[in-house]
């Protein structure tokens, strides 16, 4: 693999991802061989999760992370799967609370098998991933790891408490951010620093490129539930309305409409009205709200660029700019 400064200069995500081909190769095999039960119903909703694909962005940051550090190897791979262990359980869980009944493009797992099982296998999955970060015998490992899975905790009950609350603001809407999206990302970037045996202030500047990422991709994110289609977006679009989550260009809608648009924007936040979407989408036009949460997003691509700043350029170093930039460019 080349070590030099690469020609990743534009957020091409296919480009990307074959700089980690190889070692996303051997994570996918890991995940396989460790999802393994002889209990049946944990394969089948497992596999159906895992197999569906994704971008599988958390355990190539890690890999990406280790790589512009110098580091590469089996090490590597197990904390990789450790994360999208994580992340997946998280996913069925959050799909639980949400009632969703489609991701990527698809049945979610408690649209096909019930909530019950999916709760359960989400709790197979990360005492799983325990097992995994056990067997490497590095305390530090398991330390950021279990603060993570804390931090995620807190973050899903976060954002329960804000559901179907349209008094929900800015800050309120990131600290939820933080916990549920950009504490793993960090953690993944850390970790790549922390194999690769990098100093407590590069480990610090991953971790902060992995944080602010989280922020930019989850804002990004939610821009797309008003400006993309549910073909190209995987997921029925105004879902977060329909859930009474009240997200950024939502937020800024409210804070800057007149009394009597802010009280519609209001009640259809409390009532999870989806058929309100027209007007709800006309208010964020009419505020700038998409462009408002376009620029946040790109303020933290920006920042998680700039935390790389005085790294030794190498093609993976351009690979994690790259992803800043991608984060906040995609269309899905």
């Amino acid at each position: 693999m080349p070590s030099s400064a690469t020609t990743l200069s534009v957020p091409d995500l296919a480009n990307i991802q074959s700089l980690a081909r190889d070692d996303m190769g051997a994570v996918d095999a890991l995940i396989r061989r460790r999802l393994a039960s002889d209990v049946v119903l944990i394969n089948q909703v497992a596999e159906y999760i895992v197999g569906a694909g994704g971008k599988r962005l958390r355990p190539m940051l890690l890999l990406l992370a280790a790589g512009a550090l110098g580091h590469r190897g089996p090490q590597a791979h197990q904390l990789a799967a450790v994360i999208e262990f994580i992340h997946t359980a998280t996913l069925l869980h959050d799909d639980v609370v949400d009632e969703s009944d489609l991701r990527r493009g698809r049945k979610t797992a408690n649209a096909v098998w019930g909530n019950a099982a999916s709760v359960l296998v989400g709790d197979f999955l990360y005492s799983r991933s325990f097992q995994l970060m056990v067997e490497l015998e590095q305390l530090e490992v398991m330390k950021i790891l279990a603060d993570t899975t804390n931090r995620i905790a807190e973050g899903e009950v976060l954002q329960l408490l804000h559901v179907r609350n349209p008094d929900t603001d800015e800050p309120a809407y990131l600290r939820v951010i933080e916990r549920k999206t950009a504490v793993l990302f960090a953690a993944a970037t850390r970790l790549g620093a922390l194999l690769a045996g990098s100093d407590a202030a590069v480990q610090q500047r991953l971790h902060d490129y992995g944080m602010a990422l989280g922020y930019a991709f989850q804002i990004a994110d939610d821009v797309l539930d008003y400006a993309s289609d549910a073909q190209t977006l995987g997921k029925n679009l105004g879902d977060d309305l329909a859930e009474g989550k009240a997200t950024l260009p939502l937020i800024h809608a409210i804070a800057h409409s007149d009394e009597a648009v802010r009280a519609r924007l209001r009640a259809a936040v409390e009532h999870g009205d989806s058929d309100a979407m027209p007007e709800v989408l006309a208010a964020i036009h009419a505020t700038d709200g998409l462009d408002y949460s376009r620029r946040r997003a790109q303020d933290y691509a920006d920042a998680a660029e700039a935390a790389l700043d005085g790294l030794d350029d190498n093609d993976y170093v351009a690979a994690l700019r790259g992803l800043a930039r991608y984060a906040v460019s995609r269309d899905h």
